[in-house]
């Protein structure tokens, strides 16, 4: 029995033998038969998403652009598929609707995203899709519902609000302390007065180069905003009524540019007559002024480490007129889609993305770019980075609005219309009375409105 067993291992092992011989012998590189199945073909991998490019048309006022590149770069992260080119636009606004307008004419799908200002929707609505069929319809609750409704056309969404703004008086609180003086001023006249009394006051100590009162003279639309707000807080209406009345061409609206004429050369510089915002904060924030007039955006780049004003300013509203109250112009901008773009659906989206409630925050605390997300001037980091987005709130959603609504599609002839007459007082090219006899009739024949009182 021992030796069958053993014949039958040494069997086994034989007949195991054989087989890796079997296995591993030639047979196995010989190709398979035809009759075998095929081999089985590595899955196929998806192609690479193709990556699509969004240029935004931004400002570059104060730290604008660079805040706009940062927005992107977050959107980026969040959408690889996407490369988003911020592109650099004039200051000026009218050179600014020069570069816009080229595009639009040629139908360019070069610009998908657009900085709009908050008096071109009407004249520029036919160019923009309608956000709201693109998910602003969501959100848009979550804005001023002023912004809104000037951002609606025919029922069209045609600018997702971005940033608001409203004149403001900036000024130096260490020089009102050192002059008795304990108040921002309430009344042109007490402007006039305490500018007057610190600018000879800084000159007898030395510095020739120091003003009383910086703001935007040039003829452009920063001298429309200043001088409705001279206008309005003197009783004298807004150049068009809401009920399209040309109420330009009056008593207080004459004597009104007629007290800013008076400025220039006294307690304003005579260059002020081509100063845009950048000129006035330039002169201020170099400590050469004690009060300027300019938006929101001046003051984080004033408390700068780098800044030689640093905590000695606050800013007001603006001073009351002969109307008993201040007037602070309505400004802002929008986010609008051209209807010329190759990919509007992405642009809608990123357009929300950088007026959604993380990015107007990152603007607000980052560059004092005024919210027009509601529930932002209840947030304590805006609040603590701005201190005066609260204290001032009333100015934001009171400022009076030009009349870009009343004169729509024509606002911009309108407005030219005026700051250049405006202009031509500044600077004693033509007196007060005849300029505004001209600005009337210019209107009546680019409107064809009626003429009425404010």
């Amino acid at each position: 029995m021992k030796t069958n067993r053993i014949l039958w291992t040494v069997a086994s092992m034989m007949m195991a033998a054989a087989m890796v011989l079997t296995a591993c012998g030639p047979a196995a590189t010989e190709p398979p038969a035809a009759t075998e199945a095929p081999m089985t073909e590595a899955p196929e991998t998806e192609a690479p998403m193709e990556e699509i490019t969004l240029r935004v048309f931004a400002g570059n006022v104060g730290q604008e652009l660079e805040l706009t590149k940062e927005a992107a770069g977050r959107y980026m992260v969040l959408h690889p598929e996407v490369n988003v080119e911020v592109v650099d636009t004039p200051d000026f606004v009218e050179d600014r609707l020069g570069v816009y307008l080229q595009l639009f004419e040629a139908q360019s799908p070069e610009g998908d995203v657009f900085q709009i200002d908050v008096i071109w929707p009407g004249d520029l609505a036919e160019h923009f899709v309608d956000l709201n069929e693109y998910g602003a319809a969501d959100v848009a609750g979550d804005h001023f519902p002023a912004i809104i409704e000037n951002n609606t056309v025919d029922g069209k969404l045609v600018g997702i609000p971005w940033f608001t703004d409203a004149g403001l008086l900036y000024y130096r609180t260490d020089l009102l302390e050192k002059y008795g003086y304990n108040a921002a001023p309430a009344t042109w006249a007490e402007l006039e007065e305490m500018a007057r009394t610190i600018q000879e006051g800084e000159r007898a100590d030395g510095n020739e180069d120091f003003w009383g009162y910086v703001w935007q003279g040039n003829a452009y639309e920063g001298l429309t905003c200043d001088a409705l707000e001279w206008v309005d807080s003197s009783g004298g209406g807004t150049i068009v009524s809401p009920e399209k009345l040309i109420t330009v061409n009056n008593d207080a609206a004459i004597a009104a540019v007629e007290m800013a004429a008076s400025w220039v050369g006294d307690i304003s510089p005579d260059g002020v007559t081509g100063f845009g915002e950048e000129d006035a904060r330039g002169v201020w924030q170099a400590g050469n002024a004690a009060f300027m007039r300019n938006w929101p955006y001046a003051y984080s780049l004033g408390q700068a480490d780098d800044s030689v004003i640093k905590d000695k300013f606050d800013v007001s509203p603006l001073p009351a007129g002969d109307a008993g109250h201040g007037s602070a112009t309505l400004g802002g901008w929008q986010l609008a889609v051209s209807r010329y773009s190759e990919h509007p659906a992405e642009a809608a989206d990123l357009a929300l993305f950088m007026a959604s409630y993380d990015e107007q925050k990152a603007r607000a605390i980052e560059g004092s770019f005024n919210p027009t997300v509601m529930s932002l001037y209840q947030d304590e980091d805006v609040l603590a980075a701005t201190p005066f987005f609260g204290s001032l709130y009333d100015v934001f959603i009171n400022a009076v609005a030009r009349p870009s609504t009343a004169t729509a599609p024509q606002y911009a002839d309108t407005s030219r219309i005026f700051y250049n007459g405006v202009h031509s007082v500044l600077t004693g090219e033509v007196d007060a009375m005849t300029a505004f006899e001209e600005m009337e009739l210019d209107l009546q024949d680019l409107l064809g409105y009626d003429v009425g009182q404010p």
